[in-house]
């Protein structure tokens, strides 16, 4: 039986062999750059800075038989950065202080930082021009004055921004949504809220 007859031996393309170093490289590249990463966190521990109310009173709680409502309330808003190794940059500050769905107030704040292991308090002397009320909204006003207490609620938003070792800056977006129950006597409440319950 006669031996069957091999063609020339085929090599591979040098251009496979360039693409596969190639890809060889790129996932080596990965894996370190994850180590990396992995092992910065560790070390670092980074934390996401936060937002809390701190305190609030009301100062003044009026309303009249003209359905007009002015009040005055005092927050103070605490930011702070947990982290060791770095500090945070916080900006875009707002929130918004609502009275059963009526706008009360606008609370701002400029881009401010927080040194690493601190905290900055933002005081907010809210005080509203007449409010002009629905005859709804009157009704609640007057169940408030008789109940002695008033809730508000203060919703918004603050960005922040801190570097992570050598993972590099991280921002984040942290919300508070707070229902603050008031007493009328101007007595000072500490509400459990932050942006870290979300």
């Amino acid at each position: 039986m006669p031996k069957p007859v091999l063609g020339p031996e085929r090599r591979t393309n040098p251009l496979i062999w360039c693409v596969a170093i190639l890809c060889t490289f790129i996932t080596l590249a990965v894996i370190i750059t994850g180590l990396v990463v992995f092992i910065g966190y560790m070390i670092v521990r980074p934390k996401v800075p936060q937002m809390y109310v701190a305190r609030a009173n009301v100062d003044t709680f009026a309303y009249d038989m003209s359905n007009l409502l002015t009040i005055k309330v005092s927050i103070m808003i605490n930011a702070e950065n947990d982290n060791a190794k770095g500090h945070a940059s916080f900006y875009e500050t707002i929130y918004t202080l609502y009275f059963h769905g009526v706008k009360v107030a606008y609370l701002r704040s400029d881009p401010f930082d927080v040194a690493k292991n601190s905290s900055i308090p933002l005081y907010y002397p809210v005080e509203s021009t007449s409010i002009a009320l629905t005859p709804e909204e009157g009704e609640i006003a007057e169940l408030a004055l008789n109940e002695r207490q008033v809730v508000l609620d203060l919703k918004g938003s603050t960005r922040t921004r801190w570097r992570v070792g050598l993972v590099g800056s991280v921002k984040f977006w942290l919300h508070l949504n707070c229902q603050l129950k008031l007493p009328l006597d101007g007595s000072i409440i500490y509400p459990k809220c932050s942006s870290k319950s979300r």
